[in-house]
């Protein structure tokens, strides 16, 4: 049989199955079996239970857990709503005001939650009611917002990120490292177009009575200090040798549980809550992750991936070109799938292309972050947009023409990083060879 008509066949069966509603996970086992059943010889289950074991069974696997729970329980306490109270003096001088508290927020939340739901959620449930209340313009808040909160993903540590090291082989700790110079720079991409449009048309973000003395911002700081010190606990650890990724994210649950408690917010059933929402979440991944090792290895022993290799090869496309043609594909792919199943399932057509034109895999892996960020924000599976629909009950089109702008952004970043990937590898180069 043909590779054509077994491609179009595994093609076919996924998106059938993705389209009717059965769970990402399971559907990615069917295809797998019947990839291995109707066109090989092989034994799937055999092989069904050595990729399970594999697929889950590491050391770096654990981290996935433990930063969930840490994001789960800064979620829960009391920790994120000083954030916002420790923010929203400085944030109050800039065109556009508390919408920069949407960004800010987001890039400090990220890089102790490393989830783009858990920081949208967190940030929203804060900042929004304020927001509505002195009424700032919607499509402002709601857009920055939802591009703001997918920053969980790119700003370390990031349980993307995780997932990608493990599936590829990359170094988690440059790959962190790496996300830290583009994730600044897409948030101070969102903050300077919120600057440009509120500088054309103050009335996005009306005035308020309160102003703020530089005695009463620096007296917010100490709101911000257990976020900040949970950032350094955790990343400080990681990139100074002194913790494993593992590692560093139970300290970073200590550090969380810690913080909840001396805020007063920490109680059975919130500690109670954490852990189910966590573990939850956690069987959630890495049910896509078996899953999909198992299509990937049934993709493997069809062949597709060395031929759809080989046949992109011949077409002579330069290194660019390569790129918006996987543009288009994880747009495309972001429509239907999320974030885990886009990196689990185009990695073994994708990775051997990417090296064939001398991209390296690390830098591959943030550039797939953010297309995975931009995929948040797409209807209609964009995650960003549930959260948000959510927490103000506003149409789900409407909140993804309000991300519009972010959207863009997201792709404006991709391209600078495309024709300069030294602002990617240069500080993981330098800091762990």
């Amino acid at each position: 049989m043909s590779l054509f008509v077994i491609s179009f066949t595994i093609l076919g069966l996924l998106i059938l199955l993705l389209g009717s509603g059965i769970w990402v996970g399971i559907t990615l086992f069917i295809v797998g079996m019947a990839g291995f059943t109707l066109f090989t010889s092989s034994p799937p289950l055999a092989i069904l239970s050595n990729i399970l074991w594999n697929s889950t069974n590491s050391s770096t696997m654990m981290a996935l857990p433990l930063f969930v729970f840490m994001g789960e329980i800064l979620f829960r306490s009391k920790i994120s709503e000083n954030l916002f109270k420790g923010l929203s003096p400085w944030m109050n001088s800039l065109p556009g005001r508390l919408v920069h508290v949407n960004i800010a927020a987001s890039a400090l939340f990220a890089a102790v939650s490393g989830s783009s739901a858990a920081t949208t959620a967190t940030v929203g449930k804060i900042t929004l009611p304020e927001l509505q209340k002195r009424n700032y313009d919607k499509s402002l808040y709601l857009g920055t917002l939802a591009g703001a909160g997918s920053l969980g993903f790119l700003i370390p540590p990031s349980i993307v990120m995780l997932v990608y090291g493990i599936v590829s082989g990359v170094s988690i700790g440059k790959l962190f490292i790496a996300g830290i110079i583009p994730g600044i720079l897409l948030a101070s991409s969102f903050a300077l177009y919120v600057i440009v449009r509120c500088i054309f048309n103050p009335d996005l973000a009306p005035r308020g009575d309160v102003q703020y003395t530089w005695k009463e911002r620096i007296r917010t700081l100490p709101l911000l200090l257990p976020v900040i010190t949970l950032i350094v606990l955790v990343l400080g650890s990681i990139y100074t040798g002194w913790a494993t990724p593992t590692e560093a994210a139970s300290v970073g649950v200590l550090g969380a549980l810690f913080f909840a408690g001396i805020s007063r917010s920490m109680d059975f059933k919130v500690f109670w809550e954490a852990l189910q929402g966590s573990v939850k979440t956690s069987c959630m991944i890495m049910l896509i992750v078996a899953g999909a090792s198992f299509l990937s290895v049934a993709v493997g022993y069809l062949g597709i991936p060395a031929r759809l290799t080989e046949f992109i090869g011949t077409l002579g496309l330069t290194k660019y070109q390569l790129i918006v043609i996987l543009s288009v594909m994880y747009i495309i792919l972001g429509f239907m799938l999320d974030g885990f199943s886009m990196i689990v399932m185009s990695l073994p057509l994708a990775l051997p292309l990417i090296k064939a034109v001398g991209f390296d895999p690390l830098w591959f892996g943030i550039y797939l972050v953010i297309m995975i960020e931009a995929a948040q924000i797409t209807p209609p599976v964009g995650f960003n947009l549930f959260v948000i629909n959510g927490l103000v009950n506003e149409n789900i089109l409407k909140i993804a023409l309000y991300a519009l702008p972010s959207f863009i952004i997201m792709f404006v970043i991709v391209a600078l990083i495309t024709i300069f990937p030294e602002i990617v590898l240069t500080v993981p180069n330098l800091m762990i060879k």
